[in-house]
C-alpha cells in the first residue's frame, strides 16, 4: 500500500492531465485507479483543489477529519508538460468496443 502522500501526489498529476486531455483514455483508467485507491485504502472523500502561481493545494475528508496538503506546480505539471513537448510519443488509443 502506497503513502497517501504519494496517492495523492500521483492523482493530482493524472487529474491534471484528464483535464487538459479529456479524450486521453489512458489517462482516465490511471485516474480511475488512484480515485479508488483514495476511497478505498486511504477512506478520502471530498477532495478540493485551489492553486497559485507556485502551489497546488488541496484539501479533503478522510473518515472524520478535514485535512489539507499541498505540491509544487511544477512537479504535478511536469507529465503534462511532457506530452505536450512531445506529443508524438503521447498518442491516444481510444478503447474499441
Amino acid at each position: 500500500m502506497k503513502s497517501l502522500q504519494d496517492v495523492l501526489y500521483n492523482w493530482l498529476t493524472i487529474k491534471v492531465v484528464c483535464d487538459a486531455r479529456p479524450d486521453d483514455t489512458a489517462a482516465a483508467e490511471t485516474k480511475a485507479h488512484f480515485d479508488e485507491l483514495l476511497g478505498t485504502e486511504h477512506h478520502v472523500s471530498n477532495i478540493e483543489i485551489s492553486t497559485d502561481e507556485d502551489m497546488y493545494y488541496i484539501s479533503y475528508q478522510q473518515d472524520e477529519d478535514r485535512k489539507k496538503t499541498r505540491f509544487p506546480r511544477e512537479l504535478i505539471e511536469i507529465m503534462l508538460n511532457q506530452i505536450n513537448r512531445e506529443p508524438e510519443k503521447y498518442v491516444n488509443y481510444p478503447n474499441e468496443d
